[in-house]
């Protein structure tokens, strides 16, 4: 045990103090009761996972040096001393903690969790931050030594790999985001917008006429080079407050944080039609990741939206022409089936096969269509992979065609498909309004930035697509979830298998009115059994 550490047995609880450099003590408490410790420096090199003992030295050795601010002794007990070395040297230097306390609250097999409490100091001003964080201790891979499995994440969990912890003048101005009518949106209320808010903040502080204060932050580095404010940790001394307008709606904001709730790592957006202002966004997952604008994956037959325009534009078929539903069918040598139990009907139009959600009908007439037409639909005219400018990072969907079985399949929403809940429904107000508006969070007007555009949909298409729809969430697929939806509705239904994950996502996209929303749920089966929920919810709520 080095010099200046005491060590104590009280009751099978271990407890290590640790003092000097003005850096406070350090304390430890492990569910490893008594014994004898062993040392992880020892010459033996071992195999085979780390015992509880070695577990509990390793934690005890590194925590104590982090604590007593030797940044080179702890990064020498990590797995990647040196990327440990830089974040735990800018934990003083960049991050100005004076004084740091660190106490273990669990411990469990190779993890050990533990409590974090940093006093920070910067321009006169010193404030308290405290937080939980956990290690795990892994075998060293060539030295057989137990070790920290090194991550910036260790420090804080709010740090990923690249990122810097910096207290000191704030990047960008604090923000007061404020709905479509005026009303205060603060993560406390709606906490899917924890994100959505400091992605506001970073890009339009400047703009609302706000003064940064003193805050303790996580910096990231952007693609570009470029550096921003992930996250703000700790305020020292506030700064003035600026006003920035969304496009939001608090109500219809409520609504959906309240749907999501229910369906493990849902997403849902809402939008209005006409314009493409985003209404509502919101994640059951409160991470920094927004799922709902940034994720991508298949569809699946929420995808038959684009597919039935693309028929209908390309002159292939109409809502009440031909689109035959055999048991299956074949494309490239892949052989398609309906869902389990769906009856086939060769006599079937474009609006029967489209309301029972028959994969076999868009798989016969892939060939007519052809995949450059599909491709062009999707981007031509539903504006789809055209580089959105929301205001926020946003991912505006993909579809490719690699000229195997894979372009059929992405008729049905799957393939080499890829979207997400704000692509969708963007998407729905295409088909119903029959032009794209680029979807956004914050009016365009604030910065003047460039929209994507695209031609939308051939006259008649819209009005064809809407009958489609209507007929869907009323005596179709997504009749039950849109039961008590009133008004103008319509609605399509999607599942989507992704590498044999057991359950399918669930998928659903519908309008009611003017208003359109779409969302998934990971596993959650049939379209209308999870996302069908959460949508109609949101869309019952209103703009």
């Amino acid at each position: 045990m080095r010099k200046g550490v005491k060590v104590a047995v009280v009751g099978g609880v271990f407890t290590v103090m640790v003092g000097g450099a003005g850096y406070g003590a350090y304390n430890l408490v492990t569910a490893v009761a008594g014994g004898n410790t062993v040392s992880s420096h020892g010459s033996e090199h071992k195999s085979g996972p780390p015992s509880g003992d070695e577990v509990k030295d390793t934690a005890e050795r590194f925590l104590a040096a982090w604590a007593k601010n030797d940044p080179a002794e702890a990064a020498r007990l990590t797995d990647y001393a040196e990327n440990a070395m830089s974040v735990l040297e800018d934990w003083h230097e960049r991050a100005h903690v004076t004084r740091t306390e660190l106490k273990a609250t669990k411990a469990d097999g190779t993890k050990v969790a533990f409590h974090v409490k940093a006093t920070v100091s910067y321009g006169g001003k010193t404030r308290t931050m405290a937080y939980d964080s956990s290690l795990k201790v892994v075998r060293g891979k060539t030295t057989g030594r137990a070790l920290v499995d090194w991550s910036p994440a260790v420090v804080h969990p709010a740090l990923k790999k690249g990122d810097t912890l910096v207290t000191g003048k704030a990047a960008a101005p604090p923000i007061e985001a404020v709905d479509r009518d005026g009303a205060v949106l603060s993560d406390a209320t709606y906490p899917s917008l924890g994100p959505v808010l400091d992605q506001l903040r970073a890009k339009y502080g400047d703009f609302a006429g706000g003064s940064p204060g003193i805050e303790t932050y996580v910096e990231r580095t952007t693609a570009n080079g470029d550096t921003t404010t992930a996250k703000t940790l700790l305020t020292l001394a506030k700064g003035k407050t600026g006003k920035l307008r969304t496009t939001l709606s608090a109500t219809a904001q409520a609504a959906a944080e309240q749907a999501v709730r229910k369906y493990p790592e849902s997403s849902v957006v809402a939008v209005k039609a006409s314009t493409g202002e985003v209404l509502a966004v919101a994640n059951q997952e409160k991470g920094e990741f927004n799922a709902a604008f940034q994720g991508g994956n298949a569809p699946g037959s929420v995808m038959k939206i684009v597919s039935a325009a693309a028929l209908i534009d390309n002159g292939v078929t109409s809502a009440n022409g031909p689109a035959p539903c055999p048991d299956s069918a074949v494309a490239l040598s892949q052989t398609f089936h309906n869902l389990k139990g769906l009856r086939a009907d060769e006599n079937a139009t474009l609006a029967n096969s489209f309301a029972r959600s028959c994969n076999t009908a868009f798989i016969k007439l892939s060939d007519d269509l052809g995949a450059a037409e599909f491709a062009a639909e999707a981007k031509d005219r539903f504006g789809l992979g055209k580089d959105w400018k929301t205001g926020i990072v946003s991912r505006d969907g993909s579809v490719e065609m690699p000229g195997n079985s894979d372009d059929a399949a992405a008729l049905i929403g799957h393939g080499q498909v890829k979207m997400n809940p704000l692509n969708m429904a963007s998407v729905t107000a295409t088909a119903i309004t029959g032009a794209f508006h680029q979807p956004v969070l914050v009016p365009r007007d604030l910065d003047d930035r460039q929209l994507a555009t695209a031609q939308g949909l051939r006259p008649g298409t819209s009005g064809q697509l809407k009958q489609m729809m209507r007929l869907t969430a009323t005596s179709g697929t997504a009749a039950q979830a849109m039961a008590g939806v009133p008004g103008d509705k319509g609605a399509k239904t999607g599942s989507a298998d992704v590498d044999g994950q057991g359950n399918a996502n669930s998928w659903f996209a519908g309008y009611r009115d003017d208003v359109t929303a779409a969302a998934t749920v990971p596993r959650g089966g049939h379209g209308g059994d999870a996302a069908g929920p959460i949508v109609a919810a949101v869309l019952r709520a209103g703009s």
